[in-house]
C-alpha cells in the first residue's frame, strides 16, 4: 500500500502548490492550506459543490485579505 500526503491525494493540490507560489513570503504553507480546506467547505455549504477553480478563486480572496489586515497591524 502506497502512502500519499494529504495534500497529494486532494483534487485542491494544484490549486494548494499554485497558491503557496503565488503567497510565497507572505503566508506559510499551513495557512494556504487552510484557507483551501475553508473554501472547500464554503463552496460545498453554498453550492453544493466544489469545483476547483471556484475553491481556488476563493481562497485567494481568503488569502488577499488575510495579508491585507497583517499589513495593517504591522
Amino acid at each position: 500500500m502506497s502512502e500519499h500526503t494529504e495534500a497529494e491525494s486532494s483534487p485542491y493540490a494544484d490549486v494548494e502548490t499554485a497558491l503557496r507560489e503565488e503567497f510565497a513570503g507572505i503566508h506559510s504553507a499551513v495557512t494556504v492550506t487552510r484557507c483551501v480546506e475553508a473554501a472547500h467547505y464554503g463552496a460545498l455549504e453554498v453550492t453544493g459543490y466544489a469545483h476547483p477553480s471556484l475553491v481556488e478563486r476563493i481562497a485567494r480572496k481568503h488569502l488577499h485579505v488575510l495579508a491585507l489586515v497583517a499589513s495593517e497591524r504591522g
